[in-house]
């Protein structure tokens, strides 16, 4: 399989306490990595490290950009949004006075083409860039379910469509590598259930993803490949199967859930 994602070595300490430590890493296009482990693992910092939103120490980050490589490890998450890597991050992070169909919109402002002066001057090349826009935003809300609340405001979803918003926003960017940072916290049964529906359908459709996930059930389900992180270094990789087997792992981690 091709591989979409490199991570050599990565390395990052907050007042010199390691949050990831030397964590080396591939993920193939098309592959849906799920990243484990206790809390106080390193998960979030990793998926923070990977999109830009926090700086490296040590390591290297490198993309598959066409045909060739790119290191992106020293690029601001902008620049990596452009590359295709997206986020939504764990809790709910929605625009205020906002309808769901803006709040996707925004979602797209990492591969806008026109400048301030073209919206300010509203010219002919601003305006069908924002009805290309408006379209992938309506598409990427039907593909989550909520096309029926386009027009409505944000803040009146329920925490499970907001969390199936925020996803629209993350594909309205039309990403190559979506990052899902425990994307299931904090949903009941039902919405728990959509999404996992959702993600389902996305790997149907290719789309590289990577998850942290504390629902050992939820990642058997949805992952091709689990990378276990504990106190920061990765300690397993492997299958659902042979991660529920791992005796490392179940030290660290699954305990009794792996009986």
């Amino acid at each position: 399989m091709t591989t979409l994602l490199e991570i050599g070595s990565l390395s990052r300490a907050f007042g010199g306490v390691y949050a990831v430590r030397d964590v080396t890493m591939r993920v193939a296009e098309g592959e849906t990595r799920a990243v484990i482990g206790p809390n106080g693992a390193g998960k979030s910092t990793l998926f923070n490290l990977i999109s830009g939103h926090l700086a490296a120490d040590h390591g290297a980050i490198r993309y598959r950009d066409g045909e060739r490589f790119r290191r992106v490890h020293r690029l601001p998450p902008h620049a990596r949004a452009r590359l295709g890597v997206a986020i939504v991050f764990q809790g709910a992070r929605l625009f205020r006075g906002m309808t769901a169909l803006e709040n996707v919109m925004v979602g797209a402002h990492a591969r806008t083409r026109h400048g301030f002066l073209s919206a300010t001057l509203r010219l002919p090349a601003h305006r069908r860039e924002e009805a290309e826009i408006r379209a992938d935003a309506l598409a990427a809300l039907g593909r989550v379910g909520l096309g029926d609340w386009a027009h409505r405001s944000a803040e009146v979803l329920p925490l499970g469509q907001q969390r199936s918003l925020q996803v629209a926003r993350a594909l309205c960017a039309r990403p190559r590598l979506l990052l899902l940072d425990e994307p299931a916290s904090g949903l009941r049964a039902g919405e728990r259930e959509a999404l996992a529906q959702l993600v389902e359908g996305l790997r149907a459709e290719g789309l590289t993803m990577m998850l942290v996930e504390h629902d050992v059930a939820f990642v058997a389900r949805l992952a091709d490949q689990v990378s276990v992180l504990d106190l920061g270094r990765l300690i397993a990789e492997g299958t659902p199967a042979q991660i529920r087997a791992d005796p490392a792992v179940i030290a660290a981690y699954l305990g009794q859930e792996a009986a």
